[in-house]
């Protein structure tokens, strides 16, 4: 049987996130403001035509699933990659700390400086609509930040992790992931997360912190073709 997380764009916006999604009930979007994320239902003639005709001309989007991504011919693939999707193998307890604190919509212009110097993904202005930020400043500036971003029936998406290129080593980003795979756990969904294949030293971070392996997922980057 399929899993929910096989496709978790469309699981997302078919489930928790469909107030936010854009299309019908063949292909669904987010807000190209929110996220660029993009899912057809399945592999039929209906749906690729409709995930086809989502997009403008100037828009891109991005595709992530479990098996090999179908791509309608009025789609063109500007990129793709391999990702891993990791799941929390147990609930993390609740910490506390007095240097997080929780990032508002006052804070997101310094969120996406943050998240544009140090590149953990897709991310703009209006990320917070996803789910909760906390960060960590120092004299003031945002130096580490992490959050939520999609979320299915029983499960929330750990994203957005980041520290400041002078902070790192210091154990904010270890602090931050704890952090919030305990808040997800404590809402009852289990955490999960998505890392490029190659970043083999982000997925020794998240296995140390009881993150295994779920699946080997596909990414592709697609615009209309002119």
């Amino acid at each position: 049987m399929p899993h929910i997380l096989d496709r978790p764009i469309w699981s997302a916006l078919e489930t928790d996130h469909a107030d936010l999604a854009e299309g019908g009930k063949s292909a669904r979007r987010y807000p190209p403001s929110i996220v660029p994320f993009a899912a057809s239902a399945d592999d039929t003639p209906e749906s690729l035509d409709a995930l086809e005709n989502l997009p403008s001309r100037e828009e891109s989007m991005i595709l992530v699933e479990s098996g090999p991504i179908v791509i309608p011919p009025g789609l063109a693939v500007m990129t793709e990659a391999s990702v891993v999707q990791m799941v929390a193998g147990r609930p993390h307890g609740r910490i506390s700390d007095s240097r997080i604190e929780p990032l508002m919509e006052t804070d997101a212009a310094d969120m996406l400086a943050l998240a544009t110097l140090t590149k953990p993904g897709p991310f703009t202005l209006r990320a917070r609509s996803l789910g909760s930020f906390w960060g960590i400043r120092s004299e003031g500036r945002l130096v580490a930040m992490a959050g939520q971003r999609m979320r299915q029936t029983g499960f929330t998406e750990f994203s957005g992790l980041c520290t400041h290129p002078d902070f790192q080593g210091r154990g904010l980003g270890t602090l931050l992931f704890r952090f919030v795979a305990g808040e997800i756990a404590s809402s009852g969904d289990t955490a999960y997360l998505h890392a490029y294949a190659a970043n083999t030293s982000a997925i020794s971070l998240y296995e140390t912190q009881g993150f295994a392996l779920r699946s080997e997922m596909n990414m592709r980057v697609v615009k209309r073709r002119s």
